[in-house]
């Protein structure tokens, strides 16, 4: 049996841009996608934690350094300049691998920069 569980995730990144005319998909800084594990083409999970919008789409490799994050085509409506989201990617791990597994979480700047990086969520707390 698998399991699907958190891969990776780009926590509070900002939405650079809103392309609803470009091809569908969200843009993600190279570096961004590289530090999370996300694979160009892969599916992802975008959650707006400004509007609580959610929606799912495919990454593509935006430039190193440059600190974009780009919601396109229909995906635009769903998202502003200046939006939080989350990004997350799931994958199906066998019983073993899921026992081992530690998702790969990096934590964004308000620039879109690397605040810092985890392998685990902390508990939480009442």
């Amino acid at each position: 049996m698998l399991s699907r569980l958190l891969k990776c995730k780009i926590h509070r990144a900002v939405v650079s841009h809103a392309e609803l005319h470009y091809e569908g998909s969200c843009a993600i800084d190279g570096t961004l996608m590289d530090l999370a594990g996300i694979r160009e083409y892969e599916e992802i999970h975008v959650w707006n934690v400004t509007n609580g919008k959610r929606f799912t789409t495919y990454a593509i490799r935006g430039e190193n350094d440059s600190g974009i994050i780009s919601v396109n085509g229909g995906a635009a409506h769903q998202a502003e300049v200046g939006d939080l989201v989350i990004i997350a990617t799931f994958g199906d791990f066998t019983e073993l691998e899921a026992e081992q597994h530690k998702p790969r979480l990096v934590y964004a700047n308000p620039d879109n920069t690397v605040n810092h990086t985890a392998n685990c969520i902390p508990v939480q707390v009442a």
